[in-house]
């Protein structure tokens, strides 16, 4: 079975995917494809409520690190989902895009950094990731009409894809918020989470206006 060395490092609900050791070169964990023996899918390593991080080490599965890698998982799943529901080329090669940032971003943050020789710096998101994004929102803004008020979500099937997988990127970057309390990270992934929920909500716009289905706006009390 291959592997590429990120989507070897957990599953959802903070779950380890294999049970051999974590590789400590950095270059194994996040570089290029690697190439593994067989990989069972249940290990029994979790079964006590604890699981493994790159680099070794065990942690509780409701640890801030796991809880952050969790959210940023779900979050790529919701991604997906709305990259499923989208009928335009260009969102949804687009969003796999994100997807495979978001696996580096999973990849760091499941990385022990008592362990992991400065391992962190190579992974996660970058200037140019957010970079990427920043230049994606003023795009689709331009053929947006000026947002006049707040939006309910809604709208168009995609539409609502995109503002469901919104709301779960606000989530994930509050888990990553949490655990940088506690141990400043050394990349871009908050940043990028925190661009990343805005872009997703011009794309819900962005699909609305293509699928001719007007915004919903809130208007307050009746």
């Amino acid at each position: 079975m291959i592997l590429s060395s990120s989507a070897s490092w957990k599953k959802s609900c903070g779950r380890s995917i294999y049970d051999a050791p974590a590789a400590h070169d950095p270059a194994q964990r996040l570089g290029t494809l690697v190439i593994l023996g067989f990989v069972k899918i249940y290990t029994k390593r979790g079964d006590e409520g604890e699981t493994d991080l790159f680099g070794g080490g065990r942690v509780s599965k409701d640890d801030l690190r796991v809880e952050a890698y969790g959210a940023v998982d779900e979050l790529n799943a919701f991604v997906g989902i709305a990259g499923a529901a989208s009928e335009h080329r260009g969102s949804t090669d687009l969003l796999v895009e994100i997807q495979r940032t978001l696996f580096r971003i999973g990849a760091t943050l499941a990385d022990n950094p008592a362990a992991s020789r400065g391992a962190r710096s190579a992974g996660g998101a970058h200037e140019g990731d957010v970079a990427r994004l920043e230049a994606e929102i003023d795009r689709v803004e331009a053929e947006l009409p000026p947002l006049r008020s707040f939006v309910l979500p809604g709208g168009s099937p995609a539409a609502a894809a995109f503002q469901a997988a919104r709301t779960v990127c606000r989530r994930a970057e509050r888990r990553v918020v949490s655990l940088q309390r506690e141990e400043p990270l050394a990349d871009e992934s908050l940043r990028y989470l925190n661009r990343l929920s805005d872009l997703l909500f011009v794309l819900a716009r962005l699909e609305n206006q293509r699928a001719g289905v007007p915004d919903i706006e809130w208007s307050g009390r009746d």
